[in-house]
């Protein structure tokens, strides 16, 4: 799909405040072993990273990581996606952006991106959706990205892509790509936004 331009999203934290639903599936999923929840300090870590690498991190002192992973893989996301927040002005830019821009996601969600996107009802906006699972190496690795820009026939300057987390201002810079940090200021990054609208001003 050719495009001249394409603005990407990373899904937990630019697309949606979906804190409090990861906490919950990684308490769900820890329960499920008969573990205790998980300590505050350990919330950014599960936000920022795959859910195998976080499962593997939250179950690192057992011997219980592969039934772990084989639970997680069949549980219902459903239940989980109330707890999910959209983010205030997501979908009057999406539809802003869809008759000018190809439109992406690049996330480090696996098997729940899917439920995500369509229970928000967000699937008619994006043009692709390449999560943990369609690629060998996850964000911090830019394979993520670079799949995005072959899709729409694009050199990595013809993209933004918007953020909120040390990966993704990772992925980006290992991208050689323009990265929006959305809501944190200790990013580096060539655009700092606040508010998801502040977009239109940088793609024109």
């Amino acid at each position: 799909m050719k495009k001249d331009f394409a603005v990407i999203f990373d899904c937990d934290g630019v697309m949606f405040d979906s804190r409090q639903a990861n906490i919950n599936f990684y308490n769900h999923l820890l329960n499920r072993f008969n573990l205790p929840a998980m300590e505050e300090k350990q919330v950014p870590f599960i936000h920022m990273h795959t859910a195998d690498e976080s499962v593997r991190y939250l179950f690192r002192k057992t011997n219980l990581v592969k039934e772990a992973q084989a639970y997680r893989m069949k549980m219902d996301y459903t239940p989980f996606i109330k707890d999910m927040v959209i983010e205030p002005g997501l979908i009057e830019l999406l539809r802003w952006l869809a008759p000018k821009f190809g439109l992406a996601v690049a996330t480090n969600r696996s098997n729940t991106i899917e439920e995500v996107i369509v229970g928000n009802g967000l699937n008619d906006f994006f043009d692709i959706v390449v999560s943990s699972l369609d690629v060998q190496h996850p964000k911090p690795h830019p394979e993520s990205l670079l799949k995005i820009f072959d899709f729409f026939e694009i050199d990595p300057a013809q993209a933004l892509y918007v953020g909120d987390s040390p990966v993704d201002q990772e992925t980006a810079r290992a991208a050689g790509t323009p990265f929006a940090a959305y809501k944190n200021r200790s990013l580096e990054a060539a655009y700092h936004v606040n508010a998801l609208e502040e977009i239109r001003k940088i793609v024109g």
